[in-house]
């Protein structure tokens, strides 16, 4: 195909997209630790979900396990983005080996909220997904049966807590704020005295970046591809959120590769973002694409501007930086 027989398509990039300071300081600290300590650093789990920043750190140095039985004595282990339980670093203490917590300060604040609960008498209601790394780092500040977590509306109505014992609820930070605020509104009609969070739990890159997907979806997007993991909380958020602003062909890929062009047929207007944890390499990898098959436009909708920075754990001095 010729550029004067390529058809003409119109991409629309959402803004803010990609990358939150939570995802971009947990990456700084693996590839710090590895400038300060040398390889290998051991990684617990994946450090943000994202398959492309993962097989990144892997070629500077990086070794990914599962759990901490897999790293050897006196190796120096990283925690990944999305928080531990506690009975992570006391392993890792009692194994005396030397770690690092890139757990996201918006995630840890959640832990602290649901402490300071737990110290003040109350059970927790926690809104999240069963099995996210998130929700069980979460779960597991607290001992046994102190969190009781929901899903949905309709678990509020089977939801069975301690009787006559206060109530809080916190909430998982990637959540979709619209999905997120039905639940809470159900709880608070059948819990009318349920506490909540002093500043709202989901963090503010999930928040923003779902508004600008309703923005471009909005837009008279044909189709809205989100850049992100299947296993992305946030990036699978973004999708929904997409479908129910109006664009039913909104289709998560992870790179341009996975871009299924038959689901983009007859597309005149395209929508493009990111979730929080896709590194803006990918989204320029996606534009690209497009330019190879299509004669391409590019605007970009912006609906907030971020400027949050979060600090690196003192361990990492200024001489790796």
């Amino acid at each position: 195909m010729t550029a004067e027989t390529r058809p003409s398509i119109e991409l629309i990039l959402a803004a803010p997209r990609g990358f939150c300071a939570g995802v971009d300081r947990a990456i700084q600290i693996v590839e710090r630790a590895l400038e300060q300590y040398g390889a290998p650093v051991y990684v617990r789990h994946e450090i943000v979900h994202n398959r492309f920043v993962v097989d990144s750190l892997a070629a500077k140095g990086a070794i990914f396990v599962d759990e901490l039985d897999e790293v050897p004595a006196g190796a120096h282990v990283v925690f990944s983005a999305h928080g531990v339980p506690k009975s992570v670093p006391a392993d890792a203490q009692a194994r005396r080996l030397s770690y690092l917590d890139a757990t996201c300060p918006l995630v840890s604040k959640v832990h602290r909220e649901a402490e300071r609960h737990h110290r003040e008498g109350r059970h927790i209601v926690l809104i999240g997904h069963a099995g996210h790394p998130e929700v069980i780092g979460t779960m597991g500040q607290l001992p046994a049966g102190a969190v009781t977590l929901i899903e949905t509306v309709g678990d509020v109505d089977r939801l069975t807590v301690p009787a006559g014992q206060p109530l809080a609820y916190i909430t998982q930070t990637t959540l979709s704020v619209d999905d997120t605020a039905g639940i809470i509104a159900a709880l608070k009609r059948r819990f009318p005295q349920i506490e909540g969070p002093k500043k709202e739990d989901i963090c503010y890159a999930t928040t923003n970046r779902q508004a600008a997907v309703k923005a471009i979806a909005a837009a008279g997007c044909d189709a809205v591809l989100v850049i992100g993991a299947p296993n992305s909380s946030n990036s699978l958020r973004l999708v929904e959120v997409a479908q129910r602003a109006g664009c039913s062909r909104a289709l998560l890929v992870q790179r341009a590769a996975d871009i299924d062009w038959s689901a983009l047929g007859g597309a005149g207007r395209v929508g493009i973002t990111a979730g929080a944890s896709a590194p803006e390499i990918l989204v320029e990898e996606v534009i690209a694409a497009f330019r190879q098959r299509y004669a391409v436009t590019v605007r970009e909708v912006a609906t907030a501007t971020e400027s949050v920075q979060f600090k690196l754990p003192a361990a990492l001095d200024a001489s790796a930086a």
